[in-house]
């Protein structure tokens, strides 16, 4: 509105300042959109974190050696899913389901074929024996299903709008499977007889023996879960991704800090560990740059770990 008699720099000095207001009231708005967009990336990154690094924290627990060929367990999730839903017209759940039995079985098959022949010998060997089994698994699905990048389909591929937020249903689906997967667990580890055979194992496995508990079983058991637990994960993301051979080399990587960073064997320090590399990941990429996303998390690594050396939890599973 243009006042009668005024300076026609103080008119366009008004309209200025309510285009600036104008601007600011849509700014703070605009930008709790956004942060709340991030929130939402880093919960699914941070459920799938979670996931992988539960298995192999509670893997870590029972030998006390890294499984490096846990990557290749979430790898052969995604590829076995992916071929269930081409090749037999499996529907989402189920060819998750199937995917999770079959990579169960693998990671049992390799606990007794290649780490408990191993249970005594030094921590070396059974490194390189796991990472044999990643290179012979990757070898495989390079074999059957090629070298080149594959798209998962999932029914889910609606968009909900949230308040001014953007939230693909998958990623929705991620949050609330991954999440309701670690409850689960920590209620069977909690309120179950086998859960706790586990968790005494991690702590004391000769004292675990001497009071009548079959350190095969439970191993065995341990391993089955991990890589159940791969795969489901592996399954939830691949539609948002990619399936190809490698795909498992960085999700392990960010797995190993994570475990790390939690406390070598806390089932806790894994979950707040995942979702601690997730939002620091999502808002790094965002605020920052994406260039740096996978940085990120080392740099993390080496901040809390000059801090707090033994990790945000240090007493073991539970």
């Amino acid at each position: 509105m243009r006042y009668a008699g005024a300076p026609a720099c103080c008119w366009r000095l008004h309209a200025a300042l309510n285009w600036f207001g104008s601007c600011a009231q849509h700014a703070q708005p605009r930008s709790m959109d956004l942060f709340l967009q991030q929130v939402l990336n880093g919960l699914t990154l941070g459920g799938i974190y979670s996931l992988v690094a539960l298995g192999l924290t509670l893997v870590y627990g029972i030998l006390h050696v890294p499984n490096f060929a846990h990557g290749a367990f979430y790898m052969a999730g995604a590829f076995v899913s992916f071929h269930l839903m081409k090749a037999y017209g499996f529907n989402y759940w189920l060819a998750m389901l199937g995917s999770a039995a079959c990579v169960a079985v693998i990671a049992t098959l390799a606990e007794r074929l290649v780490f408990h022949p191993l249970r005594k010998a030094s921590g070396l060997h059974p490194m390189i024996a796991a990472i044999g089994i990643l290179l012979f698994l990757e070898a495989g699905a390079q074999a059957i299903w090629g070298a080149d990048f594959h798209r998962m389909q999932t029914p889910y591929t609606g968009i909900l709008d949230l308040g001014g937020v953007t939230a693909p249903v998958q990623r929705l689906l991620i949050i609330a499977a991954a999440f309701g997967l670690m409850v689960v667990l920590q209620l069977f580890l909690r309120r179950t007889v086998t859960g706790s055979t586990i968790i005494a194992m991690a702590q004391n496995r000769d004292g675990a023996s001497l009071v009548g508990i079959d350190a095969n079983k439970v191993a065995m058991l341990t391993f089955a879960i991990s890589g159940a637990l791969a795969a489901v994960a592996a399954t939830l993301y691949a539609p948002i991704n990619l399936v190809y051979p490698a795909m498992g080399h960085l999700v392990i990587t960010k797995a190993f800090v994570i475990i790390i960073l939690g406390g070598m064997g806390s089932v806790p320090g894994a979950i707040v560990g995942g979702l601690i590399i997730g939002f620091a990941e999502s808002f790094g990429a965002f605020y920052i740059s994406t260039d740096y996303k996978d940085i990120i998390a080392f740099a993390l690594l080496v901040l809390i770990l000059s801090l707090r050396p033994q990790g945000l939890f240090t007493k073991g599973a539970h």
